[in-house]
């Protein structure tokens, strides 16, 4: 077994403005602050209202964790200076797409022509998490048996269940955004490294895409480095589940590949099957069943949650993350973000649930700093 299994983390936030808890577009100030303090960790997005963070590799949870809230703390204090506040939510629950500024770079401007309304309404936030592998072929073979575990990672990090004003009834709306785009979805399987350059390289040679960075799976080999790249979370508005998170990732990468020294694997299962528990996910969260395809039976998802850490908690021992993962039972139980703006949502006065969830989704995102 490979000897490390870095980990690094990248976010994207959404900043409103501290009176009326509205989207803002970032001013060019900000972000050459944000840059002249943090470098390259910091980079705009798409939307001018969006910016994204990623972490340095790290070898543990415990170090991302350092890293992580220095970028959050330092991306809250420099907005406020300019009286904003960031916040990590994938859907803002009130504001219209439609308002929004795109950021001016030739990338972005290539997107919009591309992509039309379809790139413009992506008015979304992920979290994306890489996991070292050192050998492209060790990756290729483990990214079919980690995607039977994207639904439950998705469930877990739920956290946008309003668009525009109303509630969708899904707990990732996100999803539904970013499946208008192409090449998202599900990985398709490979047999090898070579496969997979053979079947992506084919759009790049006809110029339809200039790289990978263009094929946006829900988890994918990184075009710029030597990991995989899970890409199906909602951010998470608290540090701490950003860690969980994380940390399971990473713990399930060293499970899988533990089961490969030992000449075992992970049955991969059609697309098909791993589809319709990203659909339950996506609808309902941790708050309904998800199939187990191994006893064919639905489960309740705390009870597969607890099935899935007992496989991983060595592994998850091995980074010191057990604890982090563990933490995620509130949510395996069904208290996702998602859960509680819903509940922030109907417990303020009329017509005020909106700016109460942004307000409330400021405070978790400041929790932990």
């Amino acid at each position: 077994m490979q000897k490390e299994f870095t980990i690094g983390i990248e976010e994207e936030y959404l900043l409103v403005d501290a009176d009326s808890l509205a989207l803002a577009d970032a001013p060019e100030a900000l972000m050459e602050e944000c840059r002249k303090e943090l470098g390259d960790q910091v980079s705009p997005e798409f939307l001018q209202c969006q910016i994204e963070i990623g972490t340095k590799p790290c070898k543990t949870v415990a170090e991302a964790r350092d890293d992580l809230r220095h970028l959050r703390a330092t991306i809250a204090r420099l907005a406020g200076n300019h009286g904003l506040s960031p916040i990590a939510v994938a859907c803002h629950p009130f504001s219209d797409w439609k308002t929004q500024g795109t950021t001016e770079k030739q990338r972005y401007s290539q997107l919009e022509s591309e992509l039309e309304d379809i790139a413009r309404r992506m008015l979304i936030c992920g979290m994306h998490v890489h996991v070292g592998i050192d050998s492209d072929d060790l990756r290729i073979d483990l990214m079919p048996q980690l995607s039977y575990f994207l639904p439950h990672m998705l469930a877990l990090s739920a956290s946008s269940p309003f668009w525009q004003g109303e509630d969708t009834g899904l707990a990732s709306y996100r999803m539904s955004v970013m499946d208008n785009m192409p090449r998202t979805g599900l990985p398709p399987q490979f047999d090898s490294w070579a496969a997979y350059e053979r079947t992506t390289g084919t759009l790049v040679d006809l110029g339809i895409i200039a790289d990978t960075s263009k094929v946006w799976w829900d988890l994918r080999p990184s075009v710029h480095y030597p990991t995989l790249e899970t890409r199906i979370f909602d951010v998470q508005p608290q540090l701490s589940h950003t860690l969980g998170l994380a940390g399971l990732t990473q713990a399930l990468c060293r499970m899988l590949l533990r089961l490969r020294d030992s000449n075992l694997s992970w049955r991969k299962y059609d697309r098909f099957l791993i589809g319709e528990n990203r659909w339950r996910a996506q609808r309902y969260g941790t708050g309904d069943a998800l199939i187990d395809f191994g006893d064919r039976q639905m489960k309740p998802f705390d009870q597969l949650f607890d099935e899935i850490v007992s496989m991983l908690a060595e592994d998850a021992e091995a980074f010191g993350c057990l604890d982090e993962v563990c933490a995620l039972r509130e949510a395996a139980r069904g208290e996702t973000s998602a859960t509680r703006q819903r509940k922030v949502w109907a417990e303020a006065p009329e017509g005020e649930g909106g700016k109460a969830v942004v307000r409330h989704l400021i405070e978790e995102y400041h929790a932990d700093l």
